[in-house]
């Protein structure tokens, strides 16, 4: 079994409609959450920092490369990233336009 790495990104919402994207993610599908701990995302959070529209995402998975391209496969996300598309800032499908943060320093 490979060791879990942590993995921290960004992405910004549309000024207007921070409101109705957190409303979103109340009721995630039971079939997205299914799928996100198939493909190997795991201790998945986000935040947002509203003043400034820019959501945080964190996660652990043995291969975020993977774990991406096994989401993309799953007809359950495109459903999910099409909805959530009028939310963000940058006209392309929402997991596409994550801006994957470095480490650099981890105190366990």
């Amino acid at each position: 079994m490979s060791e879990s790495r942590r993995v921290c990104f960004t992405m910004r919402l549309k000024p207007e409609r921070i409101d109705d994207y957190l409303a979103a993610h109340e009721t995630v599908w039971p079939e997205m959450l299914d799928a996100l701990r198939e493909t190997g995302w795991h201790d998945y959070s986000l935040f947002v920092d509203k003043r400034e529209g820019l959501v945080v995402g964190y996660l652990e998975t043995d291969d975020f490369e993977a774990a991406q391209a096994a989401m993309n496969e799953r007809e359950v996300n495109a459903r999910w990233q099409a909805g959530m598309a009028e939310f963000f800032a940058e006209e392309a499908a929402p997991d596409s336009t994550m801006n994957r943060l470095t480490e650099y320093f981890h105190l366990d």
